[in-house]
């Protein structure tokens, strides 16, 4: 009886969320298996303390510095956690250089981060010869 009565409170739940539209949206699931060429909008991302990052990085609760090649990935990409440590190729449409990244934090979609968001290190968008100051750059990325 009180399982039947959960599962009609989470389909209540279900069913206000989806009428009033605050669903939350997750960038798109991916499999773990190699990815190649997935379109993305890079935004900047603060890793030090006090930063516009937030809190520590996901992957080991640390900070790290804004000069290593860093990245978060947005909720489907990150897949809660599975691609910590891994280093990804990011490309630039603007320069067409790439560089690699290793993920070390999430940038969550259910908390403001949009769908497909690759949020770098000041180090990354260093490499690719952009400026900051530009805020959203469309790139690709892939597992390196």
């Amino acid at each position: 009886m009180a399982y039947a009565k959960l599962a009609a409170l989470a389909m209540l739940l279900v069913v206000l969320q989806a009428s009033t539209g605050t669903v939350a949206r997750l960038s798109p699931a991916v499999s773990t298996s190699k990815l190649s060429g997935m379109p993305a909008v890079m935004t900047v991302n603060g890793f030090e303390p006090g930063e516009d990052g937030g809190g520590p990085a996901e992957c080991d609760g640390k900070y790290h510095s804004d000069d290593d090649m860093l990245v978060a990935l947005s909720t489907g990409w990150y897949q809660g956690g599975v691609r910590c440590f891994r280093m990804i190729r990011i490309t630039s449409a603007g320069t067409g250089r790439s560089v690699e990244a290793m993920v070390v934090d999430e940038c969550d979609s259910r908390r403001g981060c949009k769908n497909s968001i690759v949020d770098t290190s000041k180090a990354v968008w260093k490499a690719l010869g952009l400026d900051t100051n530009v805020g959203e750059e469309t790139v690709t990325w892939s597992d390196a």
